[in-house]
């Protein structure tokens, strides 16, 4: 199936700066999966950016991270976080110069595993990384909240899809 007939949108936010955080809620249950791409770009200071879902600040995240940018790679993990990296480079301040992040949500709505992700971001400043994450609930996610290091800057988008069914 085509990607055009299988990504659905199901909410986007455009950025005017100065905003450090974004929320896509009430996400319903009726797709497999979701992605999520962010085009972004850090308002004053370079920063990374993480997540949470259904408002949980609570100790229950992970992240294994690769990354590399040419010259250095290497790799880190964290456990019992309060949020979860969606890439680990900060990303630039450079007037027009964005980086992606491409994050997919497997099994978003089964509500008896805990949620797993995939993320990998590009950044012509500083490389690319490579992030597996872990919520651990069983809840499904109906809420998904991006934070900024710092702020996004104006220009900044992120569209949430929902993948349909083949």
């Amino acid at each position: 199936m085509a990607a055009g007939a299988t990504y659905e949108p199901i909410a986007t936010t455009t950025f005017a700066g100065g905003t450090a955080s974004t929320t896509f809620s009430s996400i319903p249950a009726t797709y497999t999966d979701l992605v999520m791409v962010s085009f972004l770009r850090a308002g004053s200071t370079s920063s990374s950016y993480v997540i949470r879902f259904n408002s949980d600040s609570g100790s229950n995240y992970s992240n294994t991270v690769l990354y590399g940018d040419g010259t250095s790679p290497g790799s880190n993990r964290y456990s019992s976080q309060t949020s979860a990296y969606l890439t680990y480079y900060g990303f630039p301040t450079t007037a027009s110069t964005f980086g992606t992040i491409v994050t997919h949500f497997q099994n978003y709505s089964n509500s008896t595993a805990n949620k797993s992700f995939l993320s990998r971001s590009q950044n012509s400043n500083s490389g690319t990384d490579y992030l597996a994450g872990l919520w651990r609930s069983t809840a499904a996610i109906n809420s998904i909240t991006i934070y900024a290091g710092d702020t996004f800057a104006s220009g900044s988008v992120v569209t949430l899809y929902g993948i349909k069914a083949a």
